[in-house]
């Protein structure tokens, strides 16, 4: 009779508690920020400065933000890294959009700038000083 094992322990997210506290920080920063700009987008298309008068269905935009959501609160590896590659498509728009748009689009642009800069950087951190955690854990440390 075959079985399916489960897999090693080694392939499971560490626990938060078992974390550094800079691991830690960057890792809600990288949350709060991917949260921000999904509160920013539809609040902006909906709300606060539509391109037509109530509301517009560019608010459809804020979807592929929420994909990662899961992966960043479940604390994996991948979704960090390719959330890092992904912010840069709304770091576009926000760009074009505050040197073009009228205010307070453009108000509203910059700081989807300034909270796409935040999500790189903390994602591209927590990768980084994740890794640096684990190595100087060891092997045996990492699993508890």
């Amino acid at each position: 009779m075959n079985t399916i094992s489960p897999p090693p322990a080694d392939f499971s997210p560490p626990p938060v508690a078992n974390m550094a506290v800079h691991v830690v920080f960057t890792r809600i920063l990288a949350v709060g920020s991917l949260l921000g700009l999904i509160a920013l987008g539809l609040a902006w298309e909906l709300w606060l400065a539509p391109l037509r008068p109530g509301g517009t269905w560019l608010a459809i935009k804020v979807l592929p933000l929420c994909l990662p959501l899961a992966g960043l609160l479940k604390n994996r590896m991948y979704t960090y890294r390719w959330v890092s590659l992904l912010v840069w498509l709304y770091f576009t728009e926000g760009v074009v959009r505050a040197w073009g748009d009228k205010w307070p689009s453009n108000l509203l642009a910059g700081i989807q700038v300034l909270l796409c800069v935040t999500l790189f950087v903390a994602c591209a951190l927590h990768v980084r000083l994740r890794l640096k955690d684990a190595k100087a854990r060891g092997p045996l440390q990492e699993v508890a």
